[in-house]
């Protein structure tokens, strides 16, 4: 990934955070049905091999995945709806053991189609080969989010000093276009790199 679509989508989480107004927790997007840490164990479990999804585990882990995935199959032998409680159960066990890896709880698994649009965008993106669109909409994004508090912040300038009231609005949208400006700042001019090889950061997908 390019640094500066690293930098574009680290802003766009920061405009994401800072558009609520408050904290929240970390979008997850490895926890859903149709994520790619769930889409991996399907395919490994349809071909008998644990490999495709030890990459979403830390080597520390892997022995319980290993043993998880050794234990789905067996069970899933059985067929019907054995079948579909031990995929379950190891889609949980893997997604859980991944998102702990992350620094991230584990919340239970998200249904297909949870995934918030800029995340399936991203994905869009490297499953097309081309971030073009996804830089193109982040941008438009981040443009009209800085325009809109912008606006505001000046509109209830010029009524400032007419009386308490007016003078509170205008602190109001000073306040937000500022955090807005500083968060998008502060992800913008961090670190282009990601973690080193072998390493997690404490973020969740």
């Amino acid at each position: 990934m390019s640094t500066i679509l690293q930098r574009v989508m680290a802003a766009a989480a920061a405009v994401a955070a800072i558009g609520v107004g408050a904290a929240r927790p970390a979008a997850a997007h490895c926890d859903t049905l149709d994520g790619p840490v769930v889409i991996d164990a399907r395919a490994a479990l349809a071909a008998g091999d644990v490999t495709p999804v030890l990459k979403w585990v830390q080597a520390e882990d892997e022995a319980e995945i290993r043993t998880a995935f050794d234990r789905t199959l067996a069970v899933r032998a059985a067929g019907g709806a054995a079948l579909e409680l031990a995929d379950t159960w190891f889609f949980e066990t893997l997604v859980r053991v991944h998102r702990a890896g992350e620094g991230a709880p584990y919340t239970g698994l998200k249904p297909a189609g949870a995934v918030e649009p800029g995340i399936a965008a991203a994905d869009l993106a490297i499953d097309t080969g081309s971030a073009d669109k996804l830089v193109a909409a982040l941008a438009e994004h981040l443009d009209e989010g800085v325009r809109h508090r912008f606006e505001r912040v000046v509109a209830a300038r010029e009524h400032a000093g007419h009386n308490v009231a007016a003078g509170r609005d205008y602190v109001a949208a000073y306040v937000d276009f500022i955090h807005y400006v500083e968060g998008l700042h502060v992800a913008l001019a961090g670190p282009a790199h990601g973690p080193a090889p072998g390493g997690h950061e404490a973020h969740a997908h």
